[in-house]
């Protein structure tokens, strides 16, 4: 195998449409730590720095997700959504697994101390809080698997903040809370839609172990709270346009109208649109907030 096949079959291992977004809010973490807290930095300095955290954020995302992949082989294997993830069908090796994804999470907290103390601690608890709280210990034996665990979710906008502002404010936490508050919407959904191959590999995501009206108010609830989070930062002091309170509203409309869908119809059909959604929900609450802070 050549060196750009083996590149692409990692890159695979490591869920890439996950690893993806988890980097994008590290990076607008970083953007919006310049604009908040940091004197204007020339522009070799910033461009060093957002690479180097680039690089530190997606080696962590990375190692996170090989790790979970490789604790999971056995019930990826039994479940058609995940049957053919490179560990399950064997192109790759669960011990290569293993030494790439510890590699990685360790090089990713490395490279956080080229930043400061700070940066690495929040990489090392996202990491553990991953790793250890949801995969190892939460994911096959309580629902709160991804209340718990989903907190390393918050942590690559924490981690790309403090890389730059060696602290932690209070629109950096909105940041880091409002990726965490919004992933129960995002895998309930996907739960429901997959909820018969969760229960076959016996996972107890909320969808599984309550019935159907129950998880869809459930995901209602979520879906509305996060929306109302959404529209928490204009409490704080920052001047904040009316071109993010449009986008927030306009965005969330979309989000809470199809959870209280799903709510009414309860279909497997407006759960997998509602997930569909989820992610470029909050994509576009990041693009929003970074455009706001840098140009209205």
């Amino acid at each position: 195998m050549g060196a750009l096949e083996t590149v692409k079959l990692y890159w695979e291992l490591s869920k890439p449409k996950i690893v993806t977004l988890l980097v994008f809010t590290g990076i607008a973490g970083m953007l919006v730590a310049y604009k908040e807290v940091h004197p204007a930095p020339s522009p070799e300095s910033m461009a060093v720095s957002l690479t180097v955290g680039f690089v530190a954020i997606l080696l962590g995302s990375c190692g996170a997700e090989v790790l979970t992949n490789y604790h999971d082989r056995d019930i990826d294997s039994q479940m058609k959504r995940t049957h053919n993830r490179p560990i399950p069908t064997g192109r790759v090796t669960p011990r290569n697994a293993l030494i790439f994804g510890l590699s990685a999470s360790i090089l990713s907290v490395l490279l956080c101390l080229y930043f400061n103390w700070l940066a690495a601690a929040c990489m090392l608890f996202g990491l553990v809080d991953n790793v250890g709280v949801y995969s190892l210990w939460l994911k096959r034996r309580s629902w709160l698997n991804i209340i718990l665990g989903g907190i390393s979710g918050g942590m690559p906008v924490l981690v790309g903040y403090t890389a730059i502002a060696d602290a932690i404010t209070p629109l950096a936490l909105f940041m880091s809370a409002l990726v965490v508050v919004w992933i129960p919407t995002h895998i309930w959904s996907l739960a429901i839609k997959e909820r018969e191959e969760y229960k076959a590999a016996n996972i107890p995501m909320l969808p599984v172990i309550v019935n159907e009206r129950v998880a869809t108010v459930c995901i209602a609830f979520t879906s509305s709270l996060l929306v109302v989070f959404s529209l928490a930062i204009l409490a704080i002091p920052e001047a904040f346009s009316p071109f993010y309170v449009v986008s927030a509203v306009a965005s969330g409309a979309a989000i809470l109208g199809y959870s209280v869908k799903l709510a009414i119809d309860k279909t497997e059909k407006t759960a997998w649109t509602l997930f569909k959604l989820s992610s470029p929900y909050l994509t576009i609450i990041f693009i929003v907030i970074v455009l706001d802070l840098w140009f209205f």
